[in-house]
């Protein structure tokens, strides 16, 4: 799971518009939960309780100048 400051983190590059999927979607709704890999290179969004693990809906972590690594 993500916690409270990598979750703020990527909202935060969200409001500013500056967040895309792997498949390079926008992301343009702030996260309420995610999940991130072991490696932390990339943040799958939880929906309704739901993980969404589709490769082309995760987001890079690489791309936030400020998340927390």
């Amino acid at each position: 799971m993500l916690g409270a400051g990598e979750l703020s983190a990527l909202n935060r590059a969200v409001a500013e518009g500056g967040v895309d999927t792997v498949a390079g979607s926008k992301v343009s709704e702030p996260l309420q939960a995610g999940l991130i890999t072991v490696d932390g290179k990339v943040v799958y969004r939880i929906e309704d309780d739901i993980p969404v693990m589709l490769p082309d809906e995760g987001i890079g972590t690489l791309q936030l100048a400020d998340f927390p690594r």
